[in-house]
């Protein structure tokens, strides 16, 4: 019997390891409250798939100047890292199991995120799981957000593990339509988005340990 290729699982971040909305909504208060500032109604919700250089000038109009939206950006950053170390953190249910199975059976795993590198590294000590992945690729290795693929081919390519043979877990359409586009299978894992608008996944779960290491290694039998 012939030995299987290996194969390799690549994680989106924020709705698929963990939840991290609220940290993050509390640094933007601790923010405005260090700048003396003023959050616009709903700004958080209204900000969700932007950049901190898109939201200070445009959504919350607190300034133009690239040095000082650069200066806030950083501290919100630092203001969130202080909050998962003061208050902690716990991964999504289900993800523990899961990337203990992965790692049982030898599979390799990496975070392919928009996320800060810092705040990725941040958490993943607050919950211990350095261990579970071998690579991690953040917003500052790429040039290209999703649906561009760049995020997944360079984890891949940093993996040593052909596209066809990684899998993607995605909480949301955008980040659906890069792992396609890199030529991946997908999972979408319905935390922030109904399952409805993970168009395009191969499976789609509520939780990561529904899933089985046998059944998506089933998915590679005979890709190169």
């Amino acid at each position: 019997m012939r030995a299987m290729k290996p194969w390799a699982a690549l994680f989106d971040w924020d709705g698929v390891i963990v939840d991290s909305s609220r940290p993050h909504e509390k640094s933007w208060e601790r923010l405005a409250a260090e700048e003396h500032r003023a959050l616009p109604p709903d700004h958080f919700k209204r900000s969700f798939g932007m950049k901190n250089e898109q939201i200070i000038p445009e959504l919350l109009g607190w300034t133009r100047d690239p040095q000082e939206v650069r200066r806030l950006s950083l501290r919100k950053e630092a203001l969130y890292r202080e909050i998962i170390r003061e208050e902690g953190i716990a991964p999504l249910p289900g993800v523990r199991p899961w990337l203990e199975a992965l790692r049982a059976a030898a599979v390799p795993c990496a975070i392919a995120s928009s996320t800060h590198r810092e705040n990725i590294v941040c958490t993943l000590g607050v919950i211990g799981f350095e261990k579970y992945f071998t690579v991690i690729v953040s917003s500052e290795d790429v040039r290209h957000g999703k649906p561009d693929p760049e995020v997944f081919l360079l984890a891949a390519q940093k993996m040593n593990i052909p596209p066809p043979r990684c899998v993607v877990f995605e909480d949301a359409h955008v980040g659906i339509e890069a792992a396609r586009r890199a030529g991946m299978k997908v999972v979408g894992v319905a935390t922030t988005h109904p399952s409805d608008t993970l168009v395009g996944a191969d499976r789609i779960v509520h939780r990561l340990d529904e899933l089985t290491v046998a059944e998506l290694a089933r998915w590679f039998d005979g890709a190169e």
